[in-house]
């Protein structure tokens, strides 16, 4: 209880300095369960959630920009939106160009789905979103690696025959398997958590949506939203 009241009082006093102008979340739209365009033509999924609440811990006014995924940190860095809120998994590559809040979520299993269980990955054609942590993962292996520019692209890839297999969030690859494509027993660990990105020059901004998300984190909203959207495993 003491770190809960600590996180809101600290949370309070940034978001009472100056932070008044309207802040832009840009996400991709296009990565169910994370982030998608529903039925209506809104932005919905676990991180429009998510960030509908923060914005309201942090009483900032807020609204959200889609943005394709190859685009995103350079539209960020340009000033086209305030932060990203996109399902992008911390890294030090990353990390070198933008800054990023704690993680709202650990990091999520990456898996393989494939036409047929018994593929050979290490002389198989991989396919992944491209600038993704699972793309520089094929090609550390030094395996075949196709890269296309939005995730439905990868499992299309997979089904036309263009490409073995696809490695992608396990969250996302859940919704894309059924009679034709297998999910593969292997799994792989990478990047570190998934953040909200932010300019570096922006730290006062970063800071109050790090403090709301510790406040989620402490009265265990964050692991019931998490549950939810079934993205990752809890805190």
């Amino acid at each position: 209880m003491k770190s809960l009241i600590l996180g809101t009082a600290a949370l309070a006093l940034t978001a009472s300095m100056g932070l008044a102008d309207t802040v832009r979340l840009g996400t991709e739209g296009a990565y169910a369960p994370w982030n998608f365009v529903n039925d209506a033509g809104e932005i919905d999924g676990f991180e429009r959630e998510l960030g509908d609440e923060l914005c309201k811990r942090a009483e900032l006014t807020c609204e959200w920009v889609k943005n394709d995924w190859d685009s995103i940190i350079p539209n960020l860095v340009s000033g086209n939106y305030d932060t990203i809120i996109a399902g992008m998994s911390i890294t030090d590559e990353r990390d070198e160009v933008i800054d990023f809040t704690q993680p709202y979520t650990p990091p999520d299993p990456s898996a393989y789905v494939a036409q047929s269980a018994d593929v050979d990955l290490a002389s198989g054609v991989i396919a992944a979103q491209a600038t993704t942590i699972q793309a520089a993962f094929v090609a550390e292996q030094g395996w075949t690696l196709v890269e296309f520019s939005t995730p439905e692209e990868t499992v299309a890839a997979v089904r036309n025959g263009e490409a073995d297999a696809v490695l992608a969030d396990k969250s996302f690859l859940d919704s894309v398997v059924g009679d034709d494509l297998v999910m593969l027993e292997r799994t792989e660990a990478l990047g570190g958590g998934v953040g909200m990105g932010f300019r570096e020059s922006d730290a006062e901004l970063r800071g109050t949506f790090d403090a709301a998300i510790q406040t989620m984190k402490d009265d265990g909203s964050l692991n019931e939203l998490i549950a939810k959207w079934e993205v990752s495993s809890q805190w």
